[in-house]
Order: structure tokens, then sequence, then C-alpha cells
């Protein structure tokens, strides 16, 4: 019951029925053979009532838990009020969150454009350093992950990803991840911008050191050209800062989000300091669906329950507690223990796919960031017992014979 009102149930009520639907219906589905059907902080249960530890948390989205009360009824109260509003006119849940998300993240940002996902995010970007500055060129990075549309994907250097779609209309620059050196080769008086994310997810958990994103501003100042952090996953307190530049201490032109902006609810956000913001010419970007109320009510619930809780405090506690006991796991399976807060990656010397499967059927469910790379991003509320018991179980699938 939500509400007084009873939660509908469909057809399709067993496992096998809903797979065997999806595989008639759908395109992207990948056969893990598991149907979730509801959540509880950082828990999750399947279709027969078994309770999983989420340490996938949806791509690192379900950023304040699994039916969370405050964003239920933020998202619920919403819905029974007004569900759109174009960009065209006004509105006071839109403004409130625009207000909010620019004092979380901080000088020097003062504008928000608000889309719908990560990848649009991006694009939104793209669009303005080129519109900015009058260039075309781009920089980013081997083994940097910006989305899937055909616009955010020409800034992933992966051919896995972009073979099937080549030729992609960018003027893309691929460098070194963390390398100076290779940065300074390639920033140059046609650069737009240098887009990096300030830790790699999608490829590998790669981690940037403080003197390569102090250069990347550097150089980009130097030589013209903005500079861009594409924080969608590491961003509202993935890492235990609201944005992880903040603990770097380097700010960017313009930064983009997504994924746990909105506990759930398909958001995006590109930020930008006032200069970049009014490059753009009346009408030049937009969006139908951008800023709608019910994702803006639901962003100001995962704003209020990060600085309620203090769940920035709580993900670097509990990022802590996972990455030493993960790194004390006395097995030579295990290659490196990376990342920060709630941001951690296992690099093993072997690839990952069965380990995964292995500790789905223990009751922990991870995700891959590459092929021999485990990606743990929990909800922020994951507690400490959680914490152990999934590190308990990785070390139980680890230990295993055989590999």
């Amino acid at each position: 019951m939500v509400g007084g009102t009873e939660i509908p149930r469909y057809p399709a009520t067993s496992a096998a029925a809903v797979l065997e639907l999806e595989a008639a219906h759908g395109s992207t589905l990948h056969d893990a053979g598991l149907v979730i059907e509801r959540g509880e902080g950082a828990t999750v249960y399947d279709a027969n009532g078994r309770a999983y530890i989420d340490c996938a948390a949806g791509i690192g989205v379900a950023s304040v838990g699994h039916g969370n009360p405050r964003l239920a009824s933020a998202i619920a109260e919403q819905a029974g009020r007004l569900l759109v509003c174009p960009p065209s006119q006004g509105n006071s849940v839109r403004a409130e969150f625009q207000r909010r998300l620019c004092e979380a993240a901080g000088e020097p940002f003062t504008r928000v454009f608000l889309s719908n996902s990560g990848s649009e995010a991006n694009e939104a970007a793209v669009k303005w350093v080129r519109v900015a500055t009058g260039r075309r060129k781009l920089v980013a990075a081997h083994r940097g992950f910006a989305g899937r549309t055909l616009g955010s994907l020409a800034l992933t250097a992966n051919p896995a990803y972009r073979r099937a779609f080549e030729p992609l209309d960018a003027n893309v620059t691929f460098v070194a991840f963390d390398d100076v050196a290779a940065l300074d080769a390639a920033v140059d008086g046609h650069t737009a911008a240098v887009i990096l994310e300030p830790i790699q997810g999608e490829g590998g958990v790669h981690v940037a050191s403080r003197a390569y994103l102090q250069a990347a501003r550097r150089l980009t100042r130097e030589r013209g050209a903005l500079l861009v952090f594409d924080e969608v996953q590491t961003g509202v307190g993935r890492t235990g800062a609201f944005l992880a530049a903040h603990s770097y201490d380097v700010a960017a032109d313009v930064v983009t989000l997504a994924k746990g902006l909105a506990g759930g609810v398909p958001i995006g956000a590109t930020l930008f300091t006032e200069e970049v913001a009014r490059s753009m010419p009346r009408g030049g970007h937009g969006s139908t669906f951008g800023g709608n109320p019910l994702a803006c009510a639901a962003g100001l619930a995962v704003l209020d329950e990060i600085r309620d809780r203090d769940l920035l405090r709580h993900a670097n506690e509990m990022g802590e507690r996972l990455r030493a006991g993960l790194g004390a796991i006395p097995s030579d399976r295990i290659r490196a223990v990376r990342g920060a807060g709630l941001m951690v990656g296992v690099e093993l010397r072997e690839r990952v796919a069965p380990v995964i499967a292995g500790l789905r059927e223990t009751g922990l469910l991870t995700v891959a960031a590459g092929p021999t790379v485990i990606r743990f991003l929990p909800p922020l509320v994951i507690t400490s017992d959680q914490v152990d018991a999934a590190v308990d179980r990785f070390a139980a699938v680890l230990g295993r014979a055989g590999r």
C-alpha cells in the first residue's frame, strides 16, 4: 500500500514468466536469471523473496537506498500535484532544486541545464563548450566512458562500444589517463575542452592523481580551452564528497551529473560557470522532459537525505571499511583494490564474470567494470554489518577451489 492505495500487480507474477516476457519483448536484457521486485535500504529482494546485499544499486543510481521513505513521499506528493512543466514556464520545485544543486556543487557553478540521463548531460556539455570557445576539438581519456548515445559515444575510446556505430561524427583526441605529458601534447589552440572522469567507473575504477587534474586545469586555462568533469558516476556523494573534484581542490568549467542525483528517477544535470552558461544562444539547446517537477522533487529529497543523514561522512567511513576489508582478503586472485568513498573496484588476475555470478549465488550483487574488475557501488546508506557481510561473501567466493 502507498498512501492508502494498493500497488498494482501485473500479469507476470513468477520469475520465469517475467523473464519470458522480457526475452520476448525487451531489447537489452542480460540473462542473469534474476528478477528483482522490491528493496529496502541496501537490500533488494527477488521474485521468490530472497534477499541480496545490493552493491550495484542500479549501477550507482539508488544513492539514498531502495524504498527510501522521504524519496517515495516526495515523488508521490509531486505526482499528485504536477508532473510536467515546460522550460518556458517557471516552476517552484525546479527553481529550488537548481538553487540547491548549485549550492551543493559550490563555486564556480551558478547555472544548471537539466536533462534525463548522463549521456544527455554530456552531450549538453559538448554543445556548450563548442559554442563558448568557437572550437570543435575535444580531448578525452582512454578507458573513459561518457554514455551510449552517438554524441556521447564519440568520447569513449573503447572499440567494443564504438565499432558497430562508426564512423562517429566528432573530433576527439584520446590520451592515456593520468598521464600529464600526454595531456600536454594533446591540448592545443584548437581544443574546445578536455573531458575527464576524476575516477573512471566503467573503465575499471581508475583514480586520477591530484597532479593530473591540476595539470588539466592549468593546461586548459593556458590554451584557452575549457575543463569538463564527467561526474555522472562519481558525483552526488558517491566518493565521499558531493563532487569527487572537491577532494582534489580543482574546479572545472563544466560538470555533469546523473545516476544518484534523483535516487532512481531519470535525471541529468550539466552545471556551468556563469560565463560558459551565457555563451549558448537563446533556443540553442533544450529538453522536453528535462527539469520536470517529478525529477526535481526527487532530487530535492536526495539532497535533503545527504544533508540530514550526513551521508558524505557515512560514505567515507563505509568506503574505508569496505576497501580495508577487501584489501585484507588473503587471495592471490586479487591484483588491486582501489577507489574512493563507496566507489570501489577490485581488480582480479582473471575474468570477473564467473566471480560475479558466484557472488550473486551467495546473495551479493556487484557489477563489472571491464573484464577483470568488479565494482562495488552500494547505496550510500549501506550499514557496517552489510559491508562486513559483503566482504565475507567475497572472500568465500574467492576461496573456493578452482577458477
